[in-house]
């Protein structure tokens, strides 16, 4: 191994390795700790023919990798053990804007929130939404082919994306940065490359759709009873393609933050079982209240909803945003958790929902189930606190019984064990054993045409054999 690395960094230029355990560090524990690695070098390139050089010295000197973003994943896939890991955070430029065909090219290692700048400084939006978007970066989001809260309006990150940019495990260069919006010229390789989890190849850029920046995001938080209420209120407030965003929370997921985070308040004086936030956009101030008020007035008239608060002003909706956004870290007050990203059809929500805490709280009695998320595609966020005054080590011993149960409950509904987080290291097995049989074996025939030595995030996703 010693004799390895010297050769391997013999081949690289001196500035974009490190063996120094502080720098290495940051990039071995993921935000949950539920994953803590090691690796023997870390490699930060600076440009694509830097990724290229890493590359080949890895495959010359058979290291395999682990490629990195932002590290903000949740399933482990991101976590070196033992292999080479190559970060992309120095792969940051902003190559390339053009508003005439409302497109942009960016490095794998920008972030989220600098692809916003970006965009916003041309007027325009890049509608993928994250809480973590200060931190997770382009390459991340498209390889776990991320969601956020704009799905129900925009699509996920695959819908987002002309194409993509990829150093393959041989050293080739994949280049589909384009920026056509219709090219019928056989199989659409970048689409390959999204949802891969790095396994196939590293993407180092990427060229992405970007869209007219609403004139006015008109927000409310609604409190009604049950999922099934939800899904009504859902129903009745489309109107017409102008929702962006509907998120539904429990009392459990608002209590979380509200209680633990002391400049976030709930706007309501009473405690209800769900509520909702809803989003749409508007031509006008005027118009977005008028239309706001209208619905929600029609919806508590139907016995829809129990409440609303509607922002009047910009402080009033990000208060509002700002209770969504922290659920995931005021969770962490009630101790240990095991967490389910799952999509079911919209309608079979509250069906799963129901099932799901009835079972979950019979294995684990005294759990506190947690739901939240984006209802409105599908999606929720299925997760499970430990019991108070119980140990979280033994808790966290159930999470395999649990996600058998939630699992079994997802293929029921004909729904998917993951909605945006990928399947990482956590669910390989569960992918394994729930995908049919003929798409399993599709992506086994891919992994081995394109990466035949399994050098390219070699534990994560799929099982070889």
């Amino acid at each position: 191994m010693k004799q390895s690395i010297t050769t391997l960094k013999s081949q690289l230029p001196k500035d974009i390795w490190s063996e120094d355990i502080n720098i290495i560090a940051p990039h071995l524990k993921e935000w949950r700790e539920i994953y803590n690695g090691n690796t023997p070098i870390m490699l930060t390139p600076r440009t694509t023919d830097e990724v290229i050089k890493c590359v080949n010295a890895c495959r010359q000197n058979a290291f395999k990798i682990v490629p990195q973003g932002g590290n903000t994943g949740l399933v482990g896939g991101q976590i070196p053990m033992g292999e080479v890991l190559i970060s992309l955070t120095k792969m940051n430029r902003i190559r390339e804007v053009s508003k005439v065909n409302s497109s942009i090219i960016v490095e794998a290692g920008a972030t989220l929130q600098e692809v916003h700048n970006a965009a916003n400084n041309i007027n325009k939006q890049f509608p993928l939404f994250l809480s973590s978007q200060g931190s997770c970066t382009i390459g991340g989001n498209l390889s776990t082919n991320a969601g956020g809260n704009h799905v129900l309006k925009y699509g996920t990150t695959r819908d987002l994306v002309f194409g993509v940019e990829a150093v393959l495990a041989n050293g080739d260069i994949y280049n589909g940065l384009t920026n056509l919006r219709k090219d019928n010229t056989g199989y659409d390789l970048s689409n390959l490359f999204i949802g891969a989890e790095g396994t196939l190849g590293i993407i180092t850029a990427a060229s992405l759709k970007l869209f007219e920046l609403p004139k006015h995001t008109q927000r409310a938080l609604i409190a009604l009873q049950s999922p099934k209420m939800a899904l009504e209120l859902l129903d009745h407030s489309r109107c017409g393609g102008r929702m962006s965003m509907f998120e539904v929370m429990s009392h459990i997921s608002l209590n979380a933050v509200t209680k633990n985070f002391s400049a976030i308040r709930s706007p309501f004086k009473k405690t209800y079982p769900w509520y909702v936030l809803i989003d749409w956009d508007s031509d006008s101030k005027a118009m977005g209240l008028e239309l706001a008020e209208n619905l929600l007035s029609t919806a508590y008239e139907k016995k829809i909803i129990h409440d609303a608060v509607i922002a009047h002003n910009e402080t009033q909706s990000k208060e509002i945003l700002s209770i969504r956004e922290n659920i995931s870290a005021g969770q962490k007050f009630l101790g240990g958790s095991i967490k389910f990203d799952i999509t079911v059809p919209i309608e079979f929500i509250p069906d799963f929902l129901k099932k799901a805490d009835k079972l979950v709280t019979k294995l684990i009695p005294g759990c506190r189930p947690i739901a939240f998320g984006h209802f409105g595609d599908g999606n929720i966020h299925y997760n499970i606190s430990q019991p108070p005054n119980v140990d979280k080590e033994k808790f966290l011993k159930k999470w395999d019984d649990a996600s058998e149960i939630v699992f079994d409950i997802v293929t029921e509904l004909n729904g998917s064990i993951s909605a945006e987080h990928g399947i990482g290291v956590m669910k390989k097995r569960e992918l394994a054993k729930r995908s049919d049989p003929v798409k399993y074996n599709m992506l086994k025939l891919i992994k081995n045409a394109l990466d035949p030595d399994n050098t390219m995030n070699p534990r994560v996703l799929l099982y070889r054999s």
